[in-house]
């Protein structure tokens, strides 16, 4: 079984005190829900813009943001694929917290498969590689460099079950989920069990623990963000050396770097909070989002187009006039819409 080496720093013990501090007071915190769902989606929108970006894909926020609200863009086909599927990933993922399914095996090579989607053979798609794979560095003018050489192919399964293993047992001994997604990303990479989508890949299963252990944030975060912006720094600490055998030991210092990028991330997402939460909120609403997945769904729809009508309710829900109108009228009496217009030109807009 994997059993990984660090060591319990001053600085890791403070940044992951900070981190429960802030975890506190966004739980608790509050805001209206259309306010929350801007957020969720923002995150949503850093979160594939930054992954995909660290791995060469050249779409702006904008461009992502575009292709989450389903608006067709002018860019090469990989790219797009590539912001789609992990944008399907992260939908997969809130289902496999929504239905309360354990992290397996199964359940990575299904994230995989959706990070790969039409951008790498449908054999290679969802399936551990079965030949040797390195990362190089090319610069020009010199001969490739080869960075790291990850273990043999036909030890990918058993070191994949290893380090699942590990996942069980690290929610048993309680290790906080902070330093279990660090030691997972660095897992990950280091097996380095795909052809190809293995950062992607890593990040997803990272997001998804700290969905499932309740370190979620309101799921208003996108730890990207930080590792992006300094991809030599980000590389330097996952410090993977020559083999999987080889590499270094001791995490510490990559725990260091993760849970700083962490913590920053994590204080960006409270000072949102902060200045939303300092604004008049009816003491009704709650600290968490209230409403049913349908009516929340009506509000993030109106929320990206600004007006709505019982039309545009019966389209998006796939129900029944009746059904549409009955959604409409509850968010109207608890007034988190209104009503404009009158008759045919009845409308809707946010009453935030």
């Amino acid at each position: 079984m994997l059993n990984p080496k660090y060591a319990l720093s001053n600085k890791i013990l403070s940044q992951i005190t900070a981190i429960a501090e802030a975890r506190a007071y966004i739980s608790r915190a509050k805001i209206l829900p259309q306010q929350e769902l801007r957020l969720r989606r923002q995150a949503l929108i850093r979160m594939t813009h930054h992954s995909t970006e660290i791995e060469g894909n050249a779409l702006n926020m904008g461009q992502v943001e575009a292709l989450y609200d389903n608006k067709k863009i002018d860019a090469p086909d990989r790219d797009i694929y590539e912001v789609k599927n992990y944008l399907n990933a992260l939908k997969y993922i809130e289902k496999v917290v929504v239905q309360d399914l354990p992290i397996t095996e199964k359940v990575i090579l299904k994230i995989h498969k959706l990070v790969t989607d039409k951008t790498l053979d449908p054999k290679a798609s969802g399936h551990y590689r079965t030949g040797p794979i390195y990362i190089v560095k090319n610069q020009i003018g010199k001969p490739r460099e080869i960075l790291y050489t990850g273990p043999e192919a036909k030890r990918v399964p058993a070191l994949m079950k290893n380090f699942l293993a590990w996942l069980t047992k690290s929610e048993k001994e309680d290790i906080n989920p902070v330093i279990v997604v660090a030691i997972a990303h660095m897992e990950i990479a280091a097996i380095h069990p795909f052809n190809d989508g293995n950062g992607r890949t890593a990040r997803a299963v990272a997001t998804l623990i700290l969905y499932k252990r309740g370190y979620d944030f309101r799921r208003l975060f996108a730890l990207e963000d930080y590792y992006n912006t300094d991809r030599t720094s980000y590389y330097d600490a996952i410090n993977l050396g020559n083999t999987y055998d080889a590499r270094q030991k001791d995490m510490t210092s990559w725990l260091e770097y993760f849970i700083t990028g962490f913590r920053e991330e994590i204080d960006s997402v409270k000072d949102k909070i902060l200045s939303l939460s300092t604004k008049s909120v009816d003491s009704k609403i709650k600290s968490q989002i209230y409403l049913t997945p349908k009516q929340l769904k009506i509000i993030d729809l109106l929320d990206k187009v600004g007006r709505i009508s019982t039309k545009d309710v019966e389209k998006a829900l796939s129900c029944p006039k009746r059904t549409a109108q009955l959604h409409l009228q509850k968010l109207k009496k608890i007034k988190m819409i209104k009503m404009i217009g009158k008759g045919k030109s009845t409308s809707y807009v946010s009453n935030s």
